[in-house]
């Protein structure tokens, strides 16, 4: 499989300590992009965050923070990111859980599959 031109990135930020039926939201979330056939998805753990509440998250030594800031990043065609998006919606729903969802254009150099 070989996607090129223009496409969507995806953003989806959680918190570390989110969870669906003794599942990580994040882990959630990248299995139902697998199962949707995205061409992939890539979690990020921040050191560092504040959302709404303006509360301060950190993973310094002398302030330990449980619930650090996840970022799920995903890139592919718009159409599949827009099906794709309702289930992220229904996986925040069930979770009762907080996040943010951002797209951005995104222009796809080369993305070719391995034979290995």
């Amino acid at each position: 499989m070989e996607i090129k031109g223009e496409a969507k990135l995806v953003r989806i930020f959680v918190g570390e300590t989110d969870i669906l039926h003794h599942v990580p939201v994040y882990e959630r979330i990248v299995q139902e992009a697998r199962q949707q056939h995205l061409a992939g998805a890539t979690v990020f753990k921040g050191i560092m965050s504040y959302g709404k509440t303006s509360r301060i998250h950190t993973a310094k030594i002398l302030r330990l923070s449980e619930d650090m800031p996840i970022v799920i990043e995903i890139v592919d065609e718009e159409e599949k990111i827009t099906q794709f998006l309702s289930a992220v919606h229904d996986i925040f729903e069930e979770a009762n859980c907080g996040g943010l969802i951002t797209m951005e254009k995104a222009e796809i150099i080369k993305y070719v599959v391995s034979n290995k």
